[in-house]
């Protein structure tokens, strides 16, 4: 697959720099629940576009059940197809091997410059996970992190972080029970923002578990994608 970057590198003599959220995952496949939080995330932030990324070669993930590359990133670009503040790019299929997220957010903070604000977006329950990432601290560096909730993860889970044992707990204490909708951190040169957005009930593997069984997918997946997938025999 070629390059087909749908987000064009912004105008440097703007006044104002682009906002641009990074969403990544395996899309396999991508749900309305995903255009729904992508919808939320740039209203709540004031975000210029989010631009979803399909992973590769995930290396935290199994194979198993794992539709292509190329057919997760053909589910995307229907899905967003009439969303004008969701855009998509291939960056991660475009390199061979394993997909790590430090390599694609410098080329990212790459291709757009520096004045181009990152924000990338990840659910709680990955977060709590991020020190054994490949280099963390780098990350930090390069982007801002949006923390969303995430089914029975706790934000008060964060003070077991190094970063976060100073922080007071009571505010996130009140992003869990929804008093409060938004709690932002500064880290260094770069922030994070603990988010709490309407859950979905919709998932990938539910999903998939209902196409090779034969049930109705109706309201949880784009038609486009149903139609898809229904094309391509996936999942079944």
């Amino acid at each position: 697959m070629g390059s087909q970057e749908c987000l064009s590198p912004p105008d440097t003599s703007s006044l104002r720099s682009l906002r641009l959220g990074l969403l990544g995952g395996t899309f396999n496949p991508v749900h309305c629940g995903h255009l729904t939080m992508a919808r939320q995330i740039r209203r709540a932030l004031d975000l210029d576009r989010i631009l979803f990324i399909p992973t590769g070669d995930p290396p935290h993930k199994s194979r198993q059940d794992l539709a292509s590359a190329d057919d997760r990133y053909a589910m995307v670009r229907l899905a967003i197809a009439s969303e004008a503040g969701l855009a998509i790019s291939d960056v991660e299929l475009r390199r061979p091997g394993k997909s790590y997220t430090i390599d694609t957010v410098r080329l990212l903070r790459q291709e757009y410059g520096s004045q181009t604000e990152l924000f990338f977006l990840i659910g709680l329950d990955a977060f709590l996970e991020f020190p054994t990432w490949r280099e963390p601290d780098a990350l930090l560096e390069l982007c801002s992190f949006v923390v969303m909730n995430r089914p029975g993860t706790s934000f008060q889970h964060l003070t077991r972080l190094s970063w976060f044992q100073t922080f007071p707990g009571d505010s996130l204490a009140a992003l869990d029970a929804g008093t409060i909708s938004q709690v932002d951190i500064p880290i260094g040169n770069r922030r994070l923002i603990c988010l709490r957005l309407t859950p979905s009930d919709i998932s990938a593997s539910d999903i998939r578990g209902r196409v090779r069984t034969g049930l109705p997918v109706a309201n949880l997946l784009p038609p486009t994608v149903e139609s898809y997938i229904l094309q391509h025999h996936l999942y079944e």
